[in-house]
Parts: structure tokens; C-alpha cells; sequence
């Protein structure tokens, strides 16, 4: 259990908070590769609780720079592309992708007032169908290049939403591999009985879900690896033997990754990343965009699959957990060593080291390779045909499988 003023430390992320400071050593994507095409040439973006405008100039270029014009206040996501920079729409000042003013109309000739004025802008990066800044100190460290991001043949999916949870809420769900038979399996199983569909039970009548043995934790060079053992399976098995990793500060590695970008204290924008072999040449390099609604047209939560069980189970938390009112057992110990990793991390920063993930070295940063089980439910991570969401190995091992028509593979935290 955390005090309070230790959950205020880990969860705040606006700018001078020590986990404001922690993450802005870190590349973070704010926007995907098709939002800024055709006529679209702007984006707002909130961003570790700094709103920001992302732009793409008529060159090409990309820049993100401050909400408010530094003249007079108005926003510029509204802001003009030029051939070099974006143009506020009230008076016409302009500005390049380093926050250099280059015309400031109406000012006398020859004046040097342009000079004396800069907009606040962040550098920013376009990798494998993604946007990413830093907004942290200089000298800046390399954008890292996971493995997923840089592979090559390969169709790449993007999908995402904004989810109302802190950021920390996210990601300590993904060391709580238990939750999984319970949020995702036995709880499906009593929605979908109590919708009339049959579902499988045990003799004395509960949902035939397959428990965890044990679950175990370790520490690796680029976070913490996440295992498993559920009944029925040996130490052999790769979710054991292998298990998945979890990517500090803010990554989940199973088939694909998923990513829980800050955008502000009480909201996450989470994107689902997955790459995976083209089986048509043509196809090589496509990526896929997609929204995950957080609510069905009449405004009721979904409920009835994978990753938006996880997104109310985050979310029903509050804006920030109340940390210091929960109660943890023996299950929970994923989740306090990410909370020692993160308070140790803090220490590094705050001794003026680079915390872990940081990458300077361009040779080592080429392609970062990360080990992760080789299952198949993970390739259908965020499937919402339910009956597929049920299929996963985790809830019934190979060699214990039940006959329920219709049922494929699907993916667990």
C-alpha cells in the first residue's frame, strides 16, 4: 500500500512533479502517422499535461509547438501551413518547427522585433505509422527502436483510445497476471449467461475457468518479465519458461505492444500495436488504423471483450486510484515491485543519471529485439467477437481444451 503522498509522487505527471520528470526523459507518440494527410494539417495534443499543436508544414515538415500563440493567445491548432512553418490565423506571425518567429506582418520594415520572439516547441520523430516528442532536457536520447516498430514485411495494425485513468492504472494491471481468469474469463462467462448462452461449468455449477498455480516475476535489462503457470500446464510451458515482458516505463510486450501514453494526470491514450508477417507481398508495409470505442451507441460501457474489460476495470478506479486505501495480498507483488522499479527509476533522475530505456549508442539502438512467449492468442489481442475472446490457452491449457464451437484464440494481459 502506498501513502498518499507517495501515489501523488508516482501518478503526476505535469511538468516539475518527479514523475513529470521521469517521463519526459522519454520519447512519447502523440498522434499516428494519418492523422496529419490530405487537408488535415493540424492536431491538438495534450501531452504529460502540456497542450500542445502538432503540425505538418507544406514541406512536409513536422513540428509541435505551443497551444497559445505567443502574440496574442489564440490557439493555434486553427493555424495556416506554410512552405515553412504554421501561420497564426489572427495576425499572421509565424513560426518554424524550432519555435523560431519568421514573420511578424505589420511591424515596421526593418525591424528586428521577430527576433526577440519564440514559441515553446518540442522535436519530434515519425516511426512505424507513429508521431513521437520529448519533451525532456537536452542532450536528447534516441528515439528507441523496438523491435515491432522497425521489422520488416510485415503489416503493421494501429489501434486506439483515450481512456479516463491514470496512466500508472494501466500499467499496473499488467503485472497482475491473475486477473486474467477472473476479469476476462469468469466474468465473460456470467455475462454471457446472463445473455442465454451456454457456457461451461464446473460440477458444483461455478464458470469452468482454469486457475493460476503460480505466477512469478523477474527483473531483465529492459523492465520486469511477467510469468504464469495455470493448472493443468508444466514448467515447460513457454508462459512460464519465457513469460512476457513488461517494457519500462510504460509498455506491455505480448504479441504486440501496448502503449500507455500520459496524456494528463487522470487520462491515457492507449495504443495497441501489432506487426505481423504479410502473407501477400503487395501488403508489405500497410498499416491499419483503427478506433476502440470506450462505450456502445446508447453510452453503456463495453464489457463483453478483452482489452475493454481492462479499460473498465482501469477506468472504474477513479481518474487516480486511491492507492492508499487499497489492500494487497501475496498476488500483488507484480505490482509493488513496477512500484519499486518506478521509485528507484525516480532516484536515477533525480541523481541526474539516465534512467533505464535510454538510448544513446545509434549501434545498439538499430533494432531492439525483446523476447516475449510464443503463444497464438496473442495475435488476436483486441478481437470483440466474444466467442474468440474466450479461446485463450490461459484459460484452458492444450491438453485440457473444451469442445465450445466457434471458439479461436484470443489474447491475455
Amino acid at each position: 500500500m502506498l501513502n498518499a503522498e507517495e501515489n501523488e509522487r508516482l501518478t503526476r505527471v505535469g511538468a516539475g512533479t518527479p514523475m513529470g520528470d521521469l517521463m519526459r526523459r522519454y520519447w512519447h507518440p502523440i498522434a499516428t502517422s494519418n492523422e496529419l494527410v490530405g487537408t488535415k494539417h493540424t492536431k491538438a495534443v495534450t501531452i504529460l499535461g502540456e497542450k500542445l499543436v502538432l503540425y505538418k508544414d507544406r514541406s512536409g515538415t513536422l513540428g509541435l509547438i505551443q497551444e497559445k500563440c505567443p502574440h496574442r493567445r489564440v490557439n493555434l491548432a486553427w493555424g495556416i501551413p506554410e512552405i515553412d512553418g504554421l501561420r497564426c490565423p489572427y495576425h499572421g506571425w509565424m513560426f518554424n518547427e524550432t519555435g523560431e518567429c519568421v514573420e511578424t506582418p505589420m511591424e515596421p520594415k526593418g525591424s528586428n522585433f521577430k527576433d526577440k520572439v519564440t514559441a515553446l516547441t518540442y522535436p519530434v520523430e515519425e516511426l512505424g505509422g507513429l508521431i513521437f516528442t520529448y519533451l525532456g532536457p537536452e542532450p536528447r536520447p534516441l528515439l528507441p527502436r523496438w523491435d515491432l516498430f522497425v521489422m520488416e514485411d510485415v503489416v503493421r495494425d494501429i489501434t486506439v483510445t483515450d481512456v479516463p485513468a491514470n496512466w500508472m492504472q494501466c500499467m499496473e494491471n499488467s503485472m497482475d497476471p491473475t486477473h486474467t481468469e477472473w476479469l476476462h474469463a469468469y466474468w465473460t462467462f456470467y455475462q454471457m449467461d446472463e445473455e442465454g448462452t451456454e457456457v461451461p461449468r464446473t460440477p458444483d455449477g461455478r464458470y469452468a475457468v482454469f486457475h493460476h498455480e503460480k505466477i512469478g516475476f523477474d527483473r531483465f535489462e529492459h523492465g520486469i518479465i511477467k510469468r504464469r503457470l495455470m493448472e493443468g500446464q508444466s514448467e515447460d510451458h513457454d508462459d512460464w519458461k519465457s513469460g512476457h515482458p513488461v517494457i519500462f516505463p510504460n509498455i506491455l510486450r505480448t504479441g504486440g505492444f501496448q502503449i500507455r501514453v500520459p496524456i494528463d494526470d487522470e487520462h491515457t491514450w492507449h495504443i495497441l500495436y501489432r506487426a505481423v508477417p504479410a502473407t501477400n507481398p503487395d501488403d508489405v508495409g500497410t498499416i491499419r488504423y483503427h478506433d476502440l470505442p470506450l462505450r456502445d451507441e446508447s453510452g453503456e460501457m463495453i464489457t463483453n471483450q478483452t482489452l475493454n474489460q481492462d479499460f473498465w476495470a482501469w477506468s472504474t478506479q477513479g481518474g487516480i486510484a486511491e492507492r492508499d486505501k487499497e489492500m494487497l495480498g501475496d498476488s500483488d507483488r507484480g505490482v509493488i515491485m513496477y512500484r519499486q522499479l518506478l521509485q528507484e527509476q525516480l532516484q536515477v533522475v533525480a541523481e541526474g543519471g539516465d534512467p533505464m530505456n535510454t538510448f544513446r549508442d545509434p549501434v545498439a539502438n538499430e533494432r531492439i529485439d525483446i523476447h516475449t512467449e510464443q503463444n497464438q492468442y496473442m495475435a488476436f489481442l483486441g478481437n470483440t467477437d466474444m466467442e474468440k475472446a474466450l479461446a485463450a490457452p490461459v484459460f484452458r491449457p492444450d491438453n485440457m481444451q473444451r469442445s465450445l464451437a466457434g471458439f479461436a484464440n484470443s489474447p491475455v494481459e
